[in-house]
């Protein structure tokens, strides 16, 4: 496939049948696409190691949530939360007894990379609730720890390792990485969420490959959550760059409010999944 950067697997199987002139699916590669309430939904499942090694990614499936007017529209906002909790329960058994870390990685002090910890804030986090005061929480509530890890360049540590110590210790059913992604289309910035059953490869769509969180290296089932917030210059201008050069990576000038957006999107969905039955409204009471 052609060396352009991006974390989602939709763009890499446009990019890949676009490439090849193929109008159909690529061996060891399933898409559908369906529409819910006005919101597009792509499913792109990777079937083999045929279909990995030609769109670059690990095999699994991965939803495409899209969204264009999801910065402003409420209405699309709450229909996006839904749909998250959708799919993040189909891919992973939650129950009133589960424990569900959420990691929120990227660095706070970068704006377009703080996604992840700005999710983290607006979590609805119980396990401690649950293992003390467990008469106080709704029985369909599970048990929900968070962390935000920093970045190797700031704590000196891999995420990966950090995360899989914190495992060992609390031991929880399922994983949930929240992270920045970088795009191929600049109209996807911002309008699309990806949810993924594979784990996560931090800064993969930057070119600054780190140790991978995933079932792997954790021994837990880890959910990928991530909204694209950045492109490669050299996707913009076309211009062929070496690759020994580090990539430049441009955002938009609304980042601040896109994370704010965003992250607020993408901890209610979390959260919907997470706790059975709870509303929007239910949230907001919780986290403000």
């Amino acid at each position: 496939m052609q060396n352009i950067r991006t974390d989602l697997a939709v763009e890499a199987h446009e990019m890949s049948k676009k490439e090849a002139k193929n109008t159909s699916e690529i061996e060891g590669v399933a898409s559908e696409f369906e529409e819910r309430n006005g919101i597009s939904v792509t499913t792109v499942k990777i079937l083999n190691e045929n279909g990995s090694k030609i769109l670059g990614k690990a095999c699994g499936t991965y939803v495409t949530i899209e969204a264009p007017d999801l910065k402003y529209n409420t209405e699309t906002y709450e229909k996006v939360c839904k749909i998250m909790a959708d799919e993040i329960q189909k891919m992973a058994d939650i129950t009133s007894d589960s424990v569900t870390l959420v990691a929120g990685l990227g660095n706070r002090d970068i704006t377009p990379d703080a996604l992840g910890t700005s999710v983290v804030s607006r979590l609805i986090v119980t396990n401690h609730i649950k293992t003390h005061l467990s008469h106080l929480l709704d029985k369909n509530m599970s048990g929900v720890c968070a962390i935000a890890p920093g970045v190797l360049g700031t704590t000196g540590i891999e995420t990966a390792d950090i995360i899989t110590a914190i495992t060992n210790k609390i031991k929880p059913q399922l994983i949930i990485a929240v992270d920045a992604l970088a795009a191929a289309d600049i109209n996807r910035i911002s309008t699309t969420i990806q949810i993924a059953d594979t784990g996560i490869q931090p800064g993969a769509g930057v070119g600054n490959n780190r140790e991978g969180l995933n079932e792997k290296t954790t021994g837990v089932k880890v959910i990928a959550i991530g909204v694209p917030t950045v492109i490669d210059a050299a996707t913009i201008s076309k211009i062929e760059i070496p690759e020994e050069l580090a990539p430049l990576m441009v955002t938009t000038k609304d980042i601040d409010l896109i994370i704010e957006r965003t992250s607020k999107t993408v901890a209610d969905g979390i959260n919907m999944a997470l706790h059975k039955g709870i509303t929007l409204h239910d949230i907001e009471c919780f986290v403000g």
